[in-house]
């Protein structure tokens, strides 16, 4: 059993309630979460809000590139506790986990603390009213203390995605891991020690959102912006605490992602990268593909195709060889995508694979498992098309123009991203600026380079991290006027 204290001033701190983390391959009980008040929130923002006034706000940009590094020299020289943290919370796959979560989490941390080294301000030259001259300059200050709110599907990731350009543009952060997935982020505070990141730099409070830490967090009059990846309304929830103070707010929301594929794609890859878009991490990423457009010639070839792909991969234990496919996080967010494969049902869809639950051995007959699911034959006004589910399903329909299928794929209040299979150039490129999202992958689905803008468009989104984008939520640009 672990015990997951909050982590604040660099030290550790247990509160009265206490709530289960459960291992999602057999709904184990695998430790106790200490569930942060008010006062423990109040705590944390205090401690981020007295270190940026301590040693971390006199360090030089070398200074902290070099402690930022060894943050990320920690993370991969403990690299095997924290896949394993990392798996026993959510249950995905030792090969994505290890792959994917832990060394994309590391490198967070040095890519934007590479970033900062080189990012110019800028100048401009004036002449005066009387004749004569002055000098504009910019100089950029780091914008405070940081919320910073995460989601449970990409724990590690996701959370150092934003802590790490936060930090390394000098500010301090309180984290609110989601209560799901609290392993990766409370052992973050270990190695913040281990390298000697100041106290106070780098704070994690644990527990829920309404009435508990999430609320007291990102209501706290001490924070001076909020970062979070999550559902749509939770985002709208923490805008409304936002306004207080006129904080600034960064989100990447919900999406209901089309992926589209013509009949001049070349196809074996295009159904790799839909098999991946929908059904890696069980389903559940916010980039993920759950609307499946296929361009009629091929339509009934590909449904075939991508059947024949779900029901190859491997279900079972995270740590067993060649498992390809894990749990959902919870058997709270089972319940939720079960109730879309009822949904679908109901809305008359023809299911070509799944739809259920899979058999699955006794040791693990209690976890959260769901099968791999394709529907297709439902009308662009059903639920599953609708409504984004978050699991590992898609529905597929058959399109004839370009025009049309543009036109069905931007028919949702959502934007994030969006995959396009083609092989011909000139549609690439209009595909790529007609679609309503923010990322648009051509012949590819999360490929990121780490310093282009991300960030979603309508509900799915305010604001763009990533490169230089992070500059302008992570900092305050003050211009200095100097007359000559």
């Amino acid at each position: 059993m672990k015990d997951f204290q909050n982590f604040i001033n660099g030290e550790w701190v247990s509160s009265p309630r206490t709530f289960e983390n459960r291992n999602p391959v057999d709904n184990s009980v695998i430790g106790l979460v200490h569930e942060a008040g008010r006062s423990e929130v109040d705590a944390a923002v205090r401690a981020a809000r007295a270190a940026l006034h301590g040693p971390w706000g006199k360090m030089t940009v070398a200074q902290r590139v070099e402690l930022l590094h060894a943050v990320a020299d920690g993370i991969n020289r403990r690299f095997d506790d924290f896949l394993a943290a990392e798996i026993a919370d959510t249950g995905k796959p030792h090969g994505l986990a290890s792959h994917l979560d832990i060394p994309r989490g590391a490198a967070n941390f040095k890519v934007f603390a590479d970033m900062i080294k080189n990012v110019p301000t800028e100048s401009f030259a004036m002449t005066t009213p009387d004749g004569g001259n002055a000098l504009n300059y910019g100089v950029r200050t780091p914008r405070g203390v940081i919320a910073v709110v995460c989601p449970w599907n990409l724990p590690l990731l996701l959370m150092t995605w934003k802590v790490g350009p936060a930090l390394a543009f000098g500010n301090t952060v309180v984290v609110k891991p989601s209560e799901e997935t609290p392993a990766t982020a409370t052992l973050l505070g270990e190695v913040m020690n281990e390298v000697g990141v100041p106290p106070g730099v780098y704070n994690v409070v644990h527990g829920f959102g309404p009435d508990s830490a999430g609320a007291f967090l990102t209501e706290h009059p001490g924070v001076n912006g909020i970062t979070f990846t999550g559902e749509t309304r939770t985002g709208e929830a923490i805008m409304k605490a936002a306004a207080n103070g006129v904080r600034p707010v960064s989100f990447e929301l919900g999406g209901k992602n089309p992926g589209i594929v013509f009949a001049d794609a070349d196809f074996d890859k295009a159904v790799a990268g839909i098999t991946r878009s929908a059904f890696d991490n069980s389903g559940q990423v916010c980039l993920g593909t759950e609307r499946v457009y296929v361009q009629r010639p091929i339509f009934e070839r590909f449904v075939a195709a991508l059947k024949e792909r779900a029901e190859s991969l491997k279900i079972g234990d995270p740590y067993a060889q060649g498992t390809t496919f894990g749990p959902l996080v919870s058997q709270v967010h089972r319940e939720k995508v079960l109730s879309y494969y009822a949904k679908a049902r109901e809305e008359g869809a023809t299911v070509v694979t799944g739809g259920g639950v899979p058999d699955m051995p006794a040791s693990m007959k209690d976890g959260a498992w769901v099968q791999p699911t394709i529907w297709t034959g439902l009308p662009e006004t059903a639920s599953v098309i609708r409504e984004e589910i978050f699991g590992p399903c898609c529905h597929i329909a058959p399109f004839d123009t370009e025009e049309e299928v543009i036109a069905m794929a931007n028919a949702t209040p959502y934007g994030l991203a969006a995959t396009v299979w083609t092989s011909d150039v000139s549609r690439a490129h209009r595909m790529g600026a007609a679609l309503e999202v923010g990322v648009c992958w051509i012949n590819a689905w999360f490929l990121r380079d780490l310093r282009t803008a991300f960030g979603g468009a309508k509900q799915s989104g305010i604001g763009r991290e990533g490169g230089v984008h992070s500059l302008e939520f992570y900092t305050e640009l003050r211009n200095v006027c100097v007359k000559l």
